[in-house]
Formats: C-alpha cells, sequence, structure tokens
C-alpha cells in the first residue's frame, strides 16, 4: 500500500519490511541513517518505541501506543493512527449515533477502538473476554474518556449493545451459542480481516446477522494517516491528489487479501 501511495505522489521511496525482535528497537533505531524518513511499528514495538521518542501525539498518549514515527532533523516524533483508522471505518459503517457498544476482546487493539468510540460519543462501553479481569486496563482508559464500562464474558449477555466490534484475531474460536441474542440484530465491525471471513464474522453471517465493515479497511485507512505523516509531516493535511492515492492503495490491499 505505501508502495503504491508513493507511486502515485511520485517520489522515489522504499518501503520495506523488517524484522526486529522484542529488545532489539534500541539497536535498531540507533543503526538509522540520516536517510530515514520514518517508520511503521506492529506489536509489541509499538508500545517498546515510547522511551525512545523526543515527542509524541495526544493519541498516542492516551492509548500507551504508537505505531509510526517521523524521523526529522535528528528528532524521533510518534504517532498513532490505528485510532483514526477505526474512526474512519466507524464513520462508514454507523454514520448516527453510538451510545452502547460492545468490543470483543480488551488488548491494545481494543484500546484503540475504545478512543475511537469515545470521539463518535459513545458513553457506555461493555468488554467481553475469556479471562475476568483481563479488560482493568481499558477500564481504566475508558473511565478517563467519560464512558461507564462493564465487564461479561463471551457467552454472557451484553444487552443491547448499538454495535458490536470485534478485536479478536481471526482464527478466535467462539462457541456457537455465544452473543447469540446479538448476532441477528447488531452490526459486526470486525477489525481482523484475515482469513476472511474471520470466525466471528462468520458467526453473525450464519445468523442472518450484518457485518458492516472489516479491518482491511481500518488497514487502509491508517496506513493513508502514516503516508501523510511522512510525506506531509502531519496526518491532519490531506495529501495532493489524495483521492487517486486512496484509490491506489485500496486496489493494492483489496489485490492482496
Amino acid at each position: 500500500m505505501h508502495a503504491a501511495a508513493y507511486r502515485e505522489l511520485g517520489v522515489a521511496w522504499d518501503y520495506t519490511a523488517i524484522e526486529v525482535r522484542s529488545g532489539e528497537l534500541g539497536a535498531f533505531l540507533a543503526s538509522l541513517e540520516p536517510s530515514w524518513r520514518g517508520l511503521s511499528l506492529t506489536m509489541p514495538l509499538k508500545r517498546e518505541i515510547l522511551p525512545f521518542l523526543d515527542e509524541h501525539d495526544s493519541v498516542t498518549a492516551r492509548v500507551g501506543a504508537a505505531n509510526t514515527v517521523l524521523l526529522t532533523e535528528g528528532v524521533m516524533r510518534g504517532f498513532n493512527t490505528d485510532v483514526g483508522g477505526v474512526e474512519q471505518v466507524l464513520a462508514e459503517a454507523f454514520p448516527g449515533a453510538i451510545d452502547r457498544a460492545l468490543i470483543l476482546g480488551s488488548g491494545a487493539t481494543a484500546a484503540s477502538v475504545a478512543l475511537a468510540l469515545a470521539h463518535r460519543g459513545a458513553r457506555q462501553l461493555v468488554v467481553a473476554t475469556r479471562t475476568p479481569g483481563a479488560s482493568a486496563p481499558l477500564a481504566t482508559l475508558a473511565a478517563e474518556l467519560g464512558m461507564t464500562v462493564e465487564e461479561v464474558g463471551l457467552d454472557a449477555d451484553p444487552g443491547h449493545p448499538d454495535v458490536v466490534v470485534s478485536t479478536l484475531p481471526g482464527t478466535a474460536e467462539l462457541a456457537k451459542d455465544a452473543l447469540s441474542r446479538v448476532r441477528g440484530s447488531v452490526p459486526l465491525v470486525d477489525i481482523a480481516y484475515d482469513p476472511w471471513p474471520t470466525r466471528v464474522a462468520r458467526l453473525w453471517l450464519e445468523a442472518g446477522g450484518e457485518v458492516a465493515n472489516h479491518g482491511l479497511r481500518m488497514l487502509v485507512y491508517q496506513a493513508l494517516l502514516q503516508v501523510r505523516i511522512f510525506f506531509v509531516g502531519s496526518p491532519d493535511v490531506p495529501l495532493p491528489g489524495e483521492a487517486k492515492v486512496l484509490d491506489a492503495m485500496t486496489r493494492v490491499a483489496s489485490a492482496a487479501s
């Protein structure tokens, strides 16, 4: 996606995957030459990068993770574009108000989803987990954002949420009767996309429910914000010819899925 974006923007930039294991990030950062413009990070490096940053955006501060680093004149600036990606997916799927939301899972992605939901005005958050107490860090964040939080098991009745957002891995197993009261009536946004349909999405579809969006769109949107950061220096400033850039990125992502 990045390569397609830079071709469309007319810059000869290289974007490649490099494996950096947990604990190796400091040495890797020290090895970078001045020609490096930035980095995209996956877990657990999204959290391990924090002590190395000179500056970071407010989203990174909220969720405690940065997935993007901009390198300029010796300054290392951290950003989190995951939240923006989730916000765009939610905006496409649910243009109306969201008051009560159910999140499946309680990890780092769930924190990004919680912040995106808070930005959309959600006031009640239900977190479904396999392990009792696993949602405690997420509950703390949600409380700071002004949301009430309720933890339930994946086999419990979550009430009547406006939307269900799954942050579970695509291969995560759910019991066939899990969330049976909402699968046929409440739309699902699935952050995972590989394999597709995920096992959670398959349960929704088998129940006649609606899968409103999935993680491939989030992947594209968060990557677009990264391209903005690398090319313009800010996630808030649109790219020149951005519609064509987004189209090129989407076509590449769709072909690879």
